[in-house]
């Protein structure tokens, strides 16, 4: 089974999931605490996350699939402190470009991460199309790379924002089209020592 949420898709403890994370955290009005907080205390295992169940079959009464997340393997190490801030700054930025996102563009996002039977490739594909139009649409001083970073995590907190209950679907979706696209990006945010 290749789909995102089932079977065991790996989501490292990487740069990418501290990254994510922190700018989470930092989110002013987030009506997904409880389920941020979750999350980090998964994260604060110090291991990756994985989804270990099927998006096959019968809604919960939350609106969920029935699954879990496992943790394994070992911490991201010293750099985590690192892009916990810049995690936090970027955050700040979003803060900005938040503003600039129609609700009717949201509200169609928030749909398709609500859809069933999505496979990873289908939801990277919509994920990719909503940070592609968002970055053509705005005017961003920033390069492109930052700004699809920076776009593609303000989505996935309007996501969450919007239907807390998707939080950890669309961080693992989130990490996931981020390591994709912008791996080696993200790789060199922090300074050299």
């Amino acid at each position: 089974m290749n789909q995102e949420f089932g079977g065991n898709s790996l989501v490292e403890h990487s740069v990418t999931s501290v990254l994510l994370y922190s700018f989470l955290e930092n989110c002013p009005n987030c009506t997904f605490l409880p389920e941020l907080k979750a999350l980090g205390n998964q994260l604060k295992s110090s291991k990756p996350l994985y989804y270990e169940g099927s998006f096959e079959g019968d809604l919960q009464t939350d609106g969920n699939r029935p699954g879990r997340f496992q943790v394994t393997e070992p911490a991201l190490g010293d750099d985590e402190e690192v892009f916990r801030i810049i995690g936090a700054q970027l955050a700040e930025i979003g803060d900005r470009l938040a503003l600039e996102i129609e609700p009717s563009f949201m509200n169609s996002l928030v749909q398709q991460f609500m859809a069933e039977n999505f496979s990873r490739e289908e939801i990277t594909r919509h994920m990719t199309r909503a940070v592609q139009e968002l970055v053509r649409r705005m005017p961003v001083e920033m390069g492109q790379d930052r700004a699809m970073l920076v776009i593609a995590m303000v989505l996935a907190r309007n996501v969450a924002t919007t239907v807390p209950s998707l939080l950890h679907r669309v961080f693992v979706a989130t990490v996931n089209y981020i390591n994709y696209n912008l791996r080696d990006y993200v790789n060199n945010l922090a300074p050299e020592d």
